[in-house]
């Protein structure tokens, strides 16, 4: 069956989609990013379809279709369970020469719905002789080859933008960085990269990206952060797009919020791109859920590089008293003073302990104790620290750790 590939724009343009159930549900998501005044008309329609009707992002008329609902559409998806009702609403939009595709029966459609991904401004769209499984294997294929690299599209007729983005890379495997922060990752001109950022994901950058070591050993050589921010803003100000690559999520314990204040005290375009905090993702690449149903429903997350004491804003008694679970940062310094204080709020000397090392990578390690025995048990940097009850409750994962 020979096509002609074509690109809609939508935005704007009423488009007619026939049957709630789960075929408009997957196609109605892209034809509201792509600006489509969707209208929806069915007597019932998927939980996803009434959300979206209810925030108001599509009309939904609750019945069946009749004759004439498409005649101000421009685009019609026929995505009824009823292939009789599919074929009417086909036939009207070839009567009034409007485009319908046929969800039911490709070959008797006049219009595909393409296999599509799109990443870093680049939108592929795959068709296979009416094959939608193969089609699909080849966008995934493509998308991921675009992904990761093996593919190039290099930018011909845009300059690279001026200006700052705060990414935050995961807890540690380079897969588990968000394909946005991927996407800015891969238009850097400037690199200003953490310790702790996958280093995996500088080995893919060009050899004319600058990257500049703003690493931050723990109780170690350091670079201030008024050094980094000037960094940032000096590279943006010269007209470079600038990629502030940062472990986990840099508003987590990162100086996130000062690096954004800097941005916007010199007039810099900034953009921040959450990542998968390693407060959770660690625990949870160790089996360990923060909460869990019956178990604790509360869980609080604590910055250790500082002792317990005057200096320290975390009040370690609170935290003793209560039973949800704790999940330590930056503690392995101090995680002896930190379980004395804990005990001595109130909580138990026996309350089990995982010490999790290089979270989510192949070296991760998983270390178990009681809190009482927390600051003689062996730790090392990265790690973080899960006391409570779902420590106790741990499960051994096959395979843990991603890194490859």
């Amino acid at each position: 069956m020979s096509v002609y590939e074509v690109g809609l724009r939508l935005r704007g343009k009423t488009v007619l989609v026939v049957g709630g159930g789960s075929i408009a549900g997957r196609r109605v998501p892209r034809l509201l990013a792509a600006g489509a005044r969707v209208r929806l008309v069915a007597p019932e329609a998927t939980t996803t379809l009434a959300d979206y009707a209810a925030a108001g992002e599509l009309r939904w008329e609750r019945r069946e279709w009749r004759p004439g609902d498409g005649a101000d559409a421009w685009f019609v998806l026929a995505a009824t369970d009823d292939p009789a009702v599919n074929a009417r609403v086909a036939a009207e939009a070839e009567a009034d020469r409007t485009w319908c595709v046929r969800a039911d029966d490709a070959e008797a459609s006049d219009a595909w719905t393409l296999a599509q991904a799109g990443f870093d401004g680049v939108s592929v769209a795959v068709s296979a002789s009416g094959d939608p499984r193969r089609a699909a294997a080849v966008r995934d294929a493509v998308a991921a080859a675009l992904r990761t690299g093996d593919l190039g599209a290099p930018r011909t007729r845009t300059a690279p933008r001026a200006g700052v983005a705060l990414v935050g890379a995961g807890p540690g495997d380079a897969d588990l960085i968000t394909l946005r922060g991927l996407e800015l990752l891969r238009q850097a001109q400037v690199v200003v990269s953490d310790r702790l950022a996958p280093q995996e994901l500088l080995d893919m950058l060009g050899d004319d990206v600058e990257i500049v070591d703003a690493a931050k050993l723990p109780y170690g050589r350091h670079t201030t952060q008024e050094q980094i921010n000037a960094v940032m803003v000096d590279r943006a100000l010269a007209g470079k797009f600038v990629v502030r690559l940062k472990g986990g999520d840099g508003f987590v314990f990162g100086r996130g919020a000062e690096e954004l204040d800097a941005c916007v005290e010199a007039g810099v375009p900034v953009e921040v791109v959450p990542g998968l905090s390693s407060s959770i993702a660690g625990p949870a690449a160790a089996g360990i859920p923060v909460t869990e149903r019956g178990v604790v429903h509360d869980f609080t997350v604590a910055t250790g590089h500082v002792p317990p004491g005057p200096q320290s804003k975390v009040d370690w008694a609170a935290l003793g008293a209560g039973n949800g679970t704790v999940v330590l940062l930056m503690a392995v310094k101090n995680r002896g003073p930190i379980a004395a204080a804990l005990i001595a709020g109130g909580r138990s000397p026996d309350a089990p302990v995982r010490i999790v090392e290089n979270a989510t990578t192949k070296n991760q390690t998983v270390r178990e104790c009681v809190l009482s025995d927390l600051g003689d048990t062996e730790a090392h940097h990265p790690a973080v620290i899960v006391i409570g009850d779902v420590a106790a409750r741990a499960r051994t994962l096959p395979g843990a750790g991603r890194g490859r």
